[in-house]
């Protein structure tokens, strides 16, 4: 009698949990669901681990999970969807399918940034990338011959930088407005050297306001630049060194035409520069072209743009960037495009210690671009 007490006892033990979780009288109160941060962090590190997906392809809200379809091509959807709904927290799992084709005629970088996300570091960017200018921040590696240059011939140019934005709000009617940060390094490398010697190295940091309206879109900055020369060069040189430095604002309007058509324009002013005699005033422009077609079965996007500056300092001369090309539609590293272009440079250097240098050269170089 007692040993049937006893296992009576222990049954009870062992089901009670399992009754309590089912509301029974006297049951735990179950633990509170996740919340969205949580849900949204888990998800994203499962898509990258078993399905090898960004993990910016979901978003949370109130348990609802949104996955951009876009981002899933090639994985294997249904499975991603049943693992996803079985998180704890997620109460139901949507798919965000692509946007209609954009119309021949409109601009699709347009298109893209027409309703961008709001809130801390959101996805996007208001003011798109100034493609053909010498010094936005971004990476790329590039391979450049410079004619009747008396220190540079074959060159390797690198950048490595990025345009982050911190908070993206709603303005006026459909306005959107963020505020952000850049930073950049740009180097110049001199191949024929045996050691392949570092020929300048310019640093660059800004604080960003970027706003758009429909094809209107605005960015001012205030940012510091400086100017290196490399160790090799300098011993080997005995040149005499520049010690460039100097604040800046700056404030450009761009505008996006029909057809994948866009213009942009601006000035920027110096400020606490050394040398201390260095004129502050300078205007820059442009025009890109981004097409709305795509061509072999919608891979590649020809791309096209032309940078003009000038700058008070060099007496109002001015510099012709050009840079042309391809972008790869269906290849994406960290969620950046892949362009391939050629390049041409003819002006004032914009390698900073040698900005009174008059310079020209041919390259060919590879572009990551959000």
């Amino acid at each position: 009698m007692r040993l049937r007490s006893m296992s009576r006892l222990i049954v009870l033990l062992l089901v009670a949990p399992s009754l309590a979780g089912l509301g029974w009288p006297g049951g735990a109160t179950a633990a509170p669901a996740p919340d969205d941060p949580y849900v949204a962090g888990y998800a994203g590190a499962v898509l990258e681990r078993e399905f090898k997906v960004s993990r910016r392809a979901v978003t949370v809200e109130n348990g609802v999970l949104t996955l951009d379809a876009a981002q899933l091509a090639g994985a294997d959807r249904a499975r991603i969807l049943t693992v996803l709904a079985a998180l704890p927290g997620v109460s139901r799992v949507e798919v965000r399918e692509p946007a209609a084709p954009v119309p021949p005629g409109r601009d699709p970088i347009a298109a893209d940034v027409s309703a961008l996300p709001t809130g801390l570091l959101p996805v996007g960017h208001l003011f798109q990338p100034l493609l053909a200018d010498p010094r936005w921040p971004h990476f790329s590696a590039a391979y450049r011959y410079y004619f009747g240059d008396r220190d540079l011939q074959h060159v390797g140019a690198v950048s490595f930088g990025e345009t982050i934005p911190i908070f993206r709000g709603g303005g006026l009617g459909a306005s959107q407005w963020e505020a952000g940060i850049q930073a950049g390094v740009f180097a110049v490398f001199q191949m024929d050297q045996p050691s392949k010697d570092l020929f300048n190295a310019d640093y660059f940091a800004a604080l960003y306001g970027a706003w758009r309206s429909g094809p209107v879109s605005m960015l001012g900055r205030v940012f510091h630049q400086s100017s290196h020369l490399g160790d090799e060069f300098l011993l080997r040189s005995r040149i005499e060194r520049v010690n460039l430095t100097y604040e800046s604002v700056d404030l450009k309007l761009s505008y996006d035409l029909p057809w994948g058509f866009r213009v942009y324009g601006g000035g920027g002013y110096l400020f606490d520069q050394e040398p201390a005699d260095l004129q502050p005033w300078s205007v820059q422009g442009g025009v890109e072209f981004r097409s709305p077609w795509t061509v072999a079965s919608g891979h590649i996007r020809p791309v096209a743009a032309l940078d003009l500056q000038s700058r008070e300092q060099n007496g109002w001369n001015v510099d012709v960037s050009l840079r042309g090309g391809i972008q790869f539609e269906n290849v994406r590293v960290l969620d950046r495009n892949l362009q391939l272009l050629v390049e041409y440079f003819h002006g004032n250097s914009p390698d900073g210690q040698f900005f009174k240098r008059r310079v020209e050269y041919l390259g060919l170089g590879a572009h990551f671009h959000f």
